[in-house]
């Protein structure tokens, strides 16, 4: 995992990924603070309540009886002309479902975190994609972070996407739990007044709110061209996210002194033969593996999806022309593509391409197995194969197969 270079005026800390998310929540000022715990984001609330203990965080707190009602709250509260937070992890974001619609549906620019787990059954509580798999059509914007620092580094972005005028839309900042949630790493923590002056942006933006003062209707029953209407104005606003996302990085450094990155990081694609897709935490072992390889002369490089939805069509087709093979690691299964969810988008994007090439999914990391560096090494051996002609499975499960 990459943490980036740090700007010296950063305060430098070593810290796990939930207390990450937890000072990047303090520094972007929340209104309110939705709460239920659900592991592995549970340590993520714990902190956020001891800050507001020792008087440094002031907002109100609601502690309520299930994962629905805390992302009411928080949507409540936005609707409101507030800023909250709340955050879950697997059957905790499938309970809040209906909610989650609603929040996406309304246009209601709160920011979620979710520390990625496994769901049931068979019952486990380990780490997996397949919790934001199952919502990445629920019309929410999704970040998935590779490091401690990029969890930070993408609560401060959400904010920056979600209230900006021209989007208003939530967003999800996801990391793998246990791996991120719970691993220690250096993360540098921008000052107050850097995180203020990135944010002054949306802080004076307007919105819709409920107000007595000037009574809207939230929730309304729509029929036909109107709710198509609904769709067709939230589809434009998920493309504007993306676009800015792509244009925050030159701003970010600024701020910052490190780079945000967009939708994609390109690792080492230059003169890269071969080209593997995937996210999250995984993705910096597979760095290690392509790194390794390139010492034997195998050109393979990396496109780790950093914003997963909108999904980042036109620059990861831009990062597949030429290639000889893509191979894709998936955390994650799509029963009806008997493959990973991240494949699926993948293979729907090569069909931008004018050339055909081979594509290759990998499946691994299923609650919380290991992904150790020499399986990735053999996906990257098999991607090249297949771009050599020699025939395989189109779905190799690593540690199965």
């Amino acid at each position: 995992m990459t943490t980036g270079a740090l700007r010296p005026a950063a305060d430098v800390r070593v810290m796990d990924g939930n207390k990450a998310a937890a000072w990047a929540v303090l520094l972007c000022r929340p209104d309110l603070l939705a709460s239920y715990p659900i592991s592995p984001q549970t340590p993520l609330l714990e902190q956020l309540y001891k800050f507001r203990a020792e008087g440094r965080l002031d907002a109100e707190t609601v502690e309520v009886e299930g994962e629905n009602s805390a992302l009411s709250a928080a949507v409540g509260a936005v609707a409101a002309g507030g800023r909250a937070f709340t955050a879950t992890s697997s059957m905790g974001l499938m309970f809040m479902y209906d909610a989650y619609l609603y929040a996406s549906g309304q246009r209601v620019p709160v920011v979620m975190s979710v520390a990625t787990r496994e769901q049931c059954a068979p019952h486990t509580v380990s780490s997996g994609q397949q919790d934001i798999m199952m919502v990445k059509e629920g019309g929410w914007v999704q970040l998935i972070a590779e490091s401690c620092q990029e969890i930070l580094d993408s609560i401060l972005v959400a904010y920056r996407l979600a209230e900006d005028p021209n989007v208003q839309l939530p967003v999800n900042v996801c990391y793998d739990g246990y791996y991120l949630s719970h691993l220690s790493e250096p993360v540098g923590v921008p000052t107050q007044e850097a995180v203020d002056r990135f944010l002054a942006a949306v802080g004076v933006g307007k919105r819709p709110v409920l107000s007595t003062e000037a009574p809207l209707t939230f929730g309304a029953f729509v029929l036909g061209e109107l709710y198509a209407e609904y769709r067709y104005k939230h589809c434009l606003a998920m493309q504007r996210a993306l676009d800015l996302a792509e244009s925050l990085d030159g701003e970010f450094q600024a701020a910052f002194g490190r780079a945000w990155g967009g939708s994609i990081e390109a690792y080492r694609t230059e003169d890269a033969e071969v080209l593997l897709v995937g996210s999250g935490s995984a993705c910096g072992t597979l760095k290690v593996a392509i790194d390794h390889l390139r010492q034997e002369g195998v050109r393979a490089g990396l496109a780790r999806i950093r914003m997963f939805r909108p999904f980042p069509r036109r620059r990861l087709a831009e990062l597949m022309r030429g290639r000889r093979a893509v191979g894709v690691l998936d955390r994650s299964v799509c029963f009806g593509w008997n493959s990973g969810h991240l494949y699926v988008d993948v293979r729907a994007t090569a069909a931008d391409l004018a050339a055909r090439m081979p594509l290759v999914n990998f499946i691994g990391g299923l609650a919380g197995a290991d992904i150790r560096r020499e399986m990735l090494e053999d996906a990257v051996r098999t991607t090249v194969a297949r771009g050599r002609g020699e025939p395989g499975p189109e779905v190799v499960w690593l540690g199965l197969e």
